[in-house]
């Protein structure tokens, strides 16, 4: 009987002592930090999904408003959140050698495919993706897909006008990730999903599986960030996902005989970059016997091929329908600016024959400017995550980030920070007028800055644009009953942040199209 209570109080001292390795990290290098509790560290209210990763950050941030970074512990592992603009600049751009890591994941290797992509690939891996992936943005590039968002803007209108006739409310949220998700499904697969029309469509499934963080996705997602060597394969997104957009790939890649198609879409800038070949860079990870770079090397296979259309379809629909529904909800209860809205996307369409197209979409500035405004006040991506791959140490300042120290960048804290942002509570588009910028550049961060800013963000820009013209070109956005003035977070979001309960809204149909 001793013998196995003596063996069980082993057990537990060993595991308390594995659950609060680390804790006494940031008191000995002399940085104000957030007591940790053991495995949880201070994330258990997220964990428990009583509050999101955001909204967590941002209340850090406020509680420390003196300070240049807080420490704080993600399960066991030392984290520094920062809260200067200056010191931000140097982790994402000067010094960004010392910090490449996004460290979503708890294993530098990447194992489960569809996470094979340029948000979570690290080190050589993503230079190679980022290097090869690069050409499918440009100008003219987006230019060439442009038309195919014209026809989803089109379904959109329909459907809009459609909620607007029976007067019912319309949740916004929903209507602009049905119009993203048909977007995703042309512009990215060469699908015609209909997700506008049909709720029960593939990609409006996958959709809402990759967004639904379920108490199970919750607690293996929590196992992982604690026993990351125990539970390194288990993965983080259900089979269907994969499975469907395999599928998808390799039957649309068959219709097209494994050849560029001329659509313009990105499965089609796939396979051409496939046919080109191996790609090879200089490693930011290993050195060669001399101390010169290695090389680094890349073929696209199938599942590389799925891992960035995965990406396309999560980044693309997540982050534009909540950027796009976000600014709608604002305009509904900003009417002046919903109204100078309404005038130049009017005075700008009657100079192109009254139809959407690339040209037209560049010269609404003051929706852009709302845009803006929206993604400053609810950012799609509430925080950024790097790792420390370097010792670097901290400008002006004792403390070295050793290797391995996580890094977070609180986006949502920052650009609803008085320093930053004058009156922040409120919604003021003009702020991103030229002449009236005057705020920090890296406290501004919907799309990340540096060499691992969004390479989608131009193409993002593009598509909710053209989202928003569409609509606010035809109808006129009221509060409806069930609106709130300020929505809800949802506490189960991780990576990217979302509305609880969506945004309900009153559609009605503007005169001038009667």
């Amino acid at each position: 009987m001793f013998l196995i209570l003596g063996i069980a109080a082993v057990v537990l001292f060993l595991l308390y002592i594995y659950g609060t390795s680390n804790f006494d990290h940031w008191e000995k290098r002399g940085v104000i930090y957030e007591k940790p509790i053991p495995y949880f560290g201070n994330f258990m209210p997220v964990y428990l999904q009583q509050i999101s990763s955001a909204e967590f950050f941002q209340n850090l941030y406020r509680k420390y408003p003196n300070e240049k970074y807080v420490g704080m512990f993600l399960a066991t592992k030392p984290t520094l959140v920062i809260r200067d603009p200056e010191l931000i600049k140097n982790i994402l751009s000067t010094d960004f050698y010392h910090f490449y890591s996004r460290a979503i994941l708890p294993h530098r290797t990447v194992i489960e495919p569809v996470l094979r992509n340029l948000f979570f690939a690290e080190g050589d891996l993503w230079r190679l993706l980022r290097q090869r992936m690069t050409p499918a943005f440009t100008t003219s590039k987006l230019k060439a897909m442009f038309p195919l968002i014209v026809s989803t803007a089109e379904k959109l209108q329909g459907l809009a006008a459609d909620a607007a006739r029976t007067g019912a409310e319309v949740d916004v949220r929903d209507l602009m990730a049905r119009f993203t998700t048909d977007f995703i499904g042309i512009v990215g697969f060469g699908v015609e999903g209909d997700a506008i029309n049909d709720e029960n469509s593939i990609f409006r499934q996958m959709g809402k599986r990759i967004f639904t963080i379920t108490k199970t996705d919750a607690l293996r997602n929590m196992a992982k960030m604690m026993f990351p060597n125990l539970f390194k394969d288990l993965k983080f997104f259900v089979p269907m996902i994969e499975d469907n957009i395999m599928a998808i790939m390799k039957s649309v890649m068959k219709d097209r005989n494994f050849k560029p198609s001329g659509r313009n879409d990105f499965i089609d800038l796939l396979m051409d970059l496939k046919q080109k070949g191996k790609i090879s860079v200089e490693s930011i990870e290993h050195r060669n016997e001399d101390g010169t770079a290695a090389r680094a090397e890349l073929e696209l296979d199938d599942f590389i091929m799925v891992g960035q259309l995965f990406l396309f379809f999560a980044a693309g629909f997540e982050t534009s329908s909540s950027a796009t529904s976000f600014t709608l909800h604002q305009l509904a209860f900003h009417p002046e600016a919903q109204r100078r809205c309404h005038e130049e996307i009017d005075e700008v369409l009657s100079l192109y024959d009254n139809k959407l197209c690339y040209d037209a979409i560049t010269e609404m500035k003051y929706l852009e400017m709302c845009f803006k405004e929206g993604m400053r006040i609810f950012p799609s991506l509430g925080f950024l995550k790097r790792r420390c791959e370097k010792a670097y140490k901290v400008p002006d300042s004792d403390l070295v980030i050793e290797k391995d120290v996580n890094i977070i960048i609180p986006v949502q804290a920052l650009q609803n920070d008085e320093k930053h942002f004058e009156e922040p509570e409120n919604f003021i588009p003009e702020r991103f007028h030229p002449d009236n910028v005057t705020f920090h550049k890296y406290a501004y961060l919907p799309f990340g800055l540096g060499p691992r800013a969004c390479i989608g963000e131009r193409l993002g820009h593009m598509q909710s644009l053209a989202g928003l013209a569409a609509l606010l070109s035809n109808f006129s956005l009221e509060p409806s009953k069930n609106s709130l003035r300020h929505p809800i977070s949802n506490p189960t979001a991780t990576v990217t942040q979302s509305i609880l309960n969506g945004l309900p809204l009153k559609l009605v149909e503007r005169k001038k199209n009667l």
